[in-house]
């Protein structure tokens, strides 16, 4: 059988000229800014505009532990707004913008997949409105200042080996991982150790994703923290005075930008940090945009529940003051055998034979994973539905074992997705629970109070999110947790970075791990953005080139056609 590739369904498909899809959803064109005929930004002023308008409901999509393949949270979420709208409501979804890095590394983009897509999907994928490059000038200048003031006299008194301020770049590079900067004598500066970091693991991007508008993303730019002087006294972008020039470069960049889905429904597309190393989340400015326009936002939050959701919990919603209505946990038959403890799963690599194979049993094994899931936003006193990305090979009693379990785990519903061989037409079902989840409504909470210790918070997720018995600290971790306490930055809450691959901070550890220890190694402030990022396990900010990158078959042809782009 032979399939179209998602490139070659983006380029088939003919696109709603913008200014007709804004007004579809009540923009004017004094309301946006265009880039070219199909994709514009969304004016701040929108917000006070539709002010008076009642907000629509919530729906935040995340998934159980994925695979290193990924098991289409964004596919799931264009196919349910797509699928919403199949059943006449109005819907709107609200997406993160891809890095170039797993673009021209190994994973793809995020502009979902086959007739679930967002187009332009080439320019989603690259360069977009350029919001990922002016994050990154912003990150970068401040750093440039930063070693600026310290050629200059160090004014500041900034002690070197208390520097957290990287650069950055939005292309995979393991070679920039950790350098030396101010090489080649007195006239380049202090030689000192530093490092790259990708762009979306950027504070900047936080603050980009968590500010409400344009003067609290200016305050928010001066509160960050750069490294500390000799009296142990954090130095700040505001104390470097670059916080105007940062949000002078991000002017633009603040604005939400809009597209479209294949069917036509409008998607708001703003921020891009990844959920292991970020907050993972789409901006707060591009959800309250959207509740005011529709009837329905589908959201989408990084990696699985005990990563994305729970920041999207813990810190958007803590902060924002919104509220989601539904959580959907997508998943598949192959993520759930491999959590069943059946075969490895490797990119770049065909799946194995045993993950093929028809194998209830391990599905049924790795649903606890899925349950798990479920308990987590179940924390949040949020209703839970759940989607079965179906795949060709899967066999019905294979999906009809996760449909069970799921329900048996508390899931409302739950409904097999062929959204990307059918559009909205495959996502019927799931968007019809999804409408009665949210009509049954929940009790929203979080899953801790401001007022607890910064220990307190941690072991409270390393237990009941991460399943762990107990926490240890390593004395860098002890050190930095008591002069945080001491700052006053105790109130603040927590982003772990971990990997998105386990439960726990290992990997290699499947399913439902218990009975380990959670380590915690370091942890840093993200005053700007507003939380504090405790390390667990060995984690990389700036990921590597595999062998055989994406970049290898992307070209451009004669007519100046993107082509091997997925």
């Amino acid at each position: 059988m032979t399939f179209r590739t998602d490139l070659e369904i983006a380029q088939a498909h003919q696109m709603i000229p913008i200014t007709d899809l804004a007004a579809s959803i009540g923009l004017s064109e004094e309301d946006i800014d265009l880039y070219g005929r199909y994709k514009a930004k969304i004016g701040l002023h929108v917000l006070e505009k539709f002010k008076e308008r009642p907000a629509g409901r919530l729906i935040d999509v995340t998934a159980v532990t994925p695979t290193p393949l990924g098991e289409g949270k964004t596919l799931t979420t264009i196919g349910l707004t797509q699928g919403l709208g199949r059943i006449g409501k109005r819907a709107a979804c609200t997406l993160r913008q891809p890095s170039m890095g797993p673009v021209f590394g190994i994973k793809g983009g995020a502009a979902g997949g086959g007739y679930a897509q967002v187009v332009p999907m080439e320019d989603l994928n690259l360069h977009f409105t350029g919001d990922i490059h002016a994050v990154g000038q912003a990150h970068n200048l401040l750093a440039a200042m930063l070693d600026a003031s310290l050629y200059h006299g160090n004014p500041h008194d900034i002690d070197l080996h208390t520097i957290t301020w990287t650069r950055v770049m939005d292309v995979n590079d393991r070679a920039l991982r950790d350098v030396v900067v101010g090489l080649g004598g007195p006239v380049n500066g202090y030689p000192r150790e530093a490092a790259f970091e990708a762009t979306t693991a950027s504070e900047v991007m936080a603050v980009l994703a968590l500010a409400d508008g344009i003067q609290n993303l200016r305050q928010r730019l001066g509160r960050i923290v750069v490294g500390f002087n000799r009296k142990g006294h954090p130095v700040t972008a505001e104390d470097l005075q670059g916080a105007g020039a940062m949000a002078v470069i991000l002017k633009e960049a603040v604005k939400p930008n809009l597209i479209q889905t294949l069917e036509g429904q409008p998607c708001i597309v703003h921020a891009g940090p990844f959920a292991n190393i970020a907050h993972g989340q789409c901006s707060v400015l591009a959800d309250r945009m959207a509740l005011k326009l529709v009837d329905y936002v589908v959201t989408e939050s990084g990696f699985g529940a005990d990563l994305g959701m729970e920041k999207f919990m813990d810190i958007k919603c803590r902060q924002s003051g919104l509220r989601p209505d539904c959580v959907v946990v997508t998943c598949t038959i192959r993520s759930l055998k491999m959590h069943g403890g059946v075969g490895r799963i490797i990119p770049g690599k065909p799946l194995p034979e045993e993950i093929r194979r028809e194998n209830p049993a391990a599905v049924a094994e790795g649903c606890r994973n899925l349950a798990h899931m479920i308990k987590i936003a179940h924390y949040y006193g949020v209703p839970v539905v759940v989607a079965v990305n179906r795949f060709l090979e899967d066999t019905d009693a294979e999906v009809e074992t996760v449909l069970r379990e799921a329900v048996r785990a508390g899931a409302l519903s739950a409904h097999p997705v062929t959204a990307w061989a059918e559009g909205g037409a495959g996502a019927v079902d799931l968007a019809a629970g999804v409408v009665s989840a949210c009509e049954r409504g929940g009790e929203f909470r979080l899953l801790y109070p401001d007022e607890l210790s910064i220990k307190e918070k941690i072991e409270v997720l390393a237990r009941r999110v991460y399943n762990a018995d107990e926490v240890a600290y390593e004395p860098l971790a002890e050190k930095k947790i008591a002069r945080f306490e001491e700052l006053g930055w105790g109130r603040l809450p927590i982003c772990m970075a971990k990997t998105h691959l386990s439960i726990s901070h290992d990997p290699m550890l499947r399913n439902v791990p218990s009975g380990y220890v959670f380590p915690i190694r370091d942890i840093r402030v993200s005053l700007g953005a507003g939380f504090l990022y405790p390390l667990a396990g060995a984690m990389l900010t700036m990921p590597g080139l595999p062998s055989r990158p994406a970049a290898f078959g992307i070209d451009i042809d004669e007519r100046g056609r993107v082509k091997g782009l997925f």
